[in-house]
């Protein structure tokens, strides 16, 4: 069974019948639009080869977008429709989350999603839940595991580029709250009502420099920190992107063995 098989089987069982899926995205979890109903299927893909939890990063995405739906953020929240998940199923880890009608491939400009975060970071420091402290170090180490068992070659450049990095970690870790993870403008949903969040998948507990450095344009660290509005350091902007620039290297790798 592939896993748009899996996610329309699922949904029936709890009473959704999709008669005309249609697959929205496809790379590291593919994303089902459930037609008619108006669901949308998350199934796990390569996220399921690299996180060994990777049931607990859906439920986290499930956790935060209500909590931030409660609180009035334009969020895609979890379905109603039928158990939200997540569920494990013939080996897929899948959530049901609500369709939002948007226009499919619109993306609003970095300094405007830069302009956007501040209220976000503002909601998200209520959140209470159970979040990691590493962020996308545990992904780092996970898919250097991953590739290795797989035989791939040249990694020694990546563990030797995520120990110098790791050296001045501490020294960037500071004044953190629950981010985003990915606030790149694809998680930015443009819809008629105006902007919605999505995907709180890779949430974690760290600085806001990270989420700054996911919307910064090459050596524009002090530019992006004044859209934002400050409370981020632009030298631990750079740091970040750094890391960022590190792991998306390294996931590209992954997009070749996997």
């Amino acid at each position: 069974m592939n896993a748009l098989a899996a996610a329309v089987s699922l949904a029936a069982s709890h009473g959704v019948v999709s008669t005309d899926p249609v697959v929205l995205k496809t790379g590291s979890n593919v994303l089902v639009y459930l037609r008619p109903a108006p669901v949308v299927a998350r199934i796990a893909a390569r996220t399921a080869l690299v996180r060994p939890s990777v049931a607990s990063h859906f439920a986290r995405d499930l956790s935060v977008s209500a909590f931030l739906d409660s609180r009035g953020v334009p969020v895609v929240t979890p379905s109603a429709e039928l158990p939200a998940g997540p569920h494990v199923v013939d080996g897929f880890v899948i959530s049901f989350s609500t369709y939002v009608p948007h226009e499919h491939g619109l993306r609003l400009p970095h300094d405007d999603v830069l302009k956007l975060l501040p209220d976000l970071h503002a909601e998200l420091r209520h959140y209470e839940g159970p979040l990691p402290a590493r962020g996308p170090l545990d992904d780092v180490d996970n898919v250097l595991t991953y590739l290795d068992h797989r035989g791939a070659p040249n990694l020694d450049r990546f563990r030797t580029w995520r120990d110098s990095l790791l050296q001045e970690w501490t020294e960037h870790y500071n004044d953190v709250q629950p981010l985003h993870g990915d606030a790149h403008p694809g998680n930015l949903l443009i819809t008629e009502s105006g902007p919605v969040w999505n995907d709180f998948e890779d949430t974690w507990r760290g600085p806001v420099a990270w989420d700054v450095a996911c919307l910064m344009s090459k050596g524009a660290a002090q530019r992006a920190v004044e859209i934002y509005g400050g409370g981020a350091a632009p030298s631990d902007v750079e740091f970040h992107v750094q890391t960022r620039t590190m792991f998306g290297t390294l996931w590209g790798v992954l997009m070749e063995w996997s």
